[in-house]
């Protein structure tokens, strides 16, 4: 597996290493300057052989590959695109399809009236090794406004496969969030899980310390080495990275908070984003839309 960077390298690489943690085994694509959906494909294709599967990172969904790919190889496709349906497409650039699931044109985000298919592209392509060795090398190139229109006027055999399954477009703060708390829930497909047994939608890591009096709610996720204090309350959904310590009294509900998270006596966190090895300070009142970066620091009686 290839993972196709050119931002915050260092900080991917530091998280997902070599992939071994994950069971399976990452190199790493890196573009010095930016190529473009289509560059940074070509830019990594090197690394693999045979067909290219491309995932977007920034999408979470359960589709069946297996079977997208022996759609592929049955109708003779060189290209071909999983499409999910959604339930307002104005938001989404639609595919339009023929009966035998070949793609007949792209429509980018119409107007309400313009609206013919509740098809969107969901962000992951089956490509022949040749489409891809064809994207050009020499500049930045679009795989959605250059490729694939390429593809179409090219007469080149191109479908889409439509999937029934989870989709969800977790390019923002609140979706990114939506998508935790969704897996918390089991409405995604999955075999990875978090850390712990899970009993009663509680999965709390190794090493957690947990005060008599501190309470957890499931579903939620306590983080390895997490420290629970004096009548703090965690959940329902909240989800604790490794080492964060909720200090006594405070209150966390439908928040996420990375690793290092430090959280003072009595505030309270709702339906917000944490960054890795944030402070919030005692008293402190944060509510939804707020997103933190990694590292700030919330002074105390904050509202935000």
């Amino acid at each position: 597996m290839v993972l196709s960077c050119s931002y915050l390298v260092d900080e991917v690489r530091r998280t997902m290493g070599d992939g071994a943690a994950h069971g399976v085994k990452l190199r790493y694509a890196v573009e010095t300057e930016p190529l473009g959906t289509a560059g940074g494909v070509r830019n990594a294709v090197d690394l693999v052989r045979g067909l290219v599967v491309v995932l977007n990172g920034d999408i979470l969904a359960d589709p069946d590959l297996t079977a997208m790919l022996r759609f592929h190889a049955e109708r003779g496709s060189r290209a071909t695109l999983y499409l999910t349906r959604v339930p307002d497409p104005t938001q989404y650039g639609l595919v339009e399809l023929a009966a035998d699931g070949r793609i007949q044109s792209f429509v980018e985000k119409p107007e309400p009236g313009r609206v013919t298919t509740d098809t969107v592209n969901a962000g992951a392509y089956v490509l022949d090794r040749s489409v891809v060795t064809a994207i050009p090398t020499d500049r930045p190139v679009s795989i959605e406004r250059e490729t694939f229109p390429g593809l179409l006027r090219d007469g080149v055999p191109f479908f889409g496969w439509v999937s029934g399954g989870y989709w969800l477009d977790i390019g923002n703060p609140a979706k990114y969030r939506q998508g935790q708390l969704d897996l918390l829930a089991g409405k995604v497909a999955t075999t990875v899980r978090p850390e712990g047994a899970g009993h009663d939608g509680r999965f709390i890591g190794a090493d957690v310390q947990v005060a008599a009096d501190a309470t957890m709610a499931g579903p939620c996720v306590i983080g390895a080495r997490a420290r629970l204090e004096a009548g703090c309350r965690v959940g329902p959904n909240a989800v604790l990275g490794a080492r964060c310590v909720v200090g006594a009294g405070a209150r966390i509900e439908g928040a996420v908070l990375w690793d290092d998270v430090t959280v003072g006596p009595d505030a309270v966190l709702r339906d917000c984003i944490i960054g890795a090895g944030a402070r919030v300070g005692a008293g402190s009142h944060l509510g939804a839309t707020v997103v933190l970066e990694a590292g700030a620091v919330v002074p105390d009686h904050a509202r935000l």
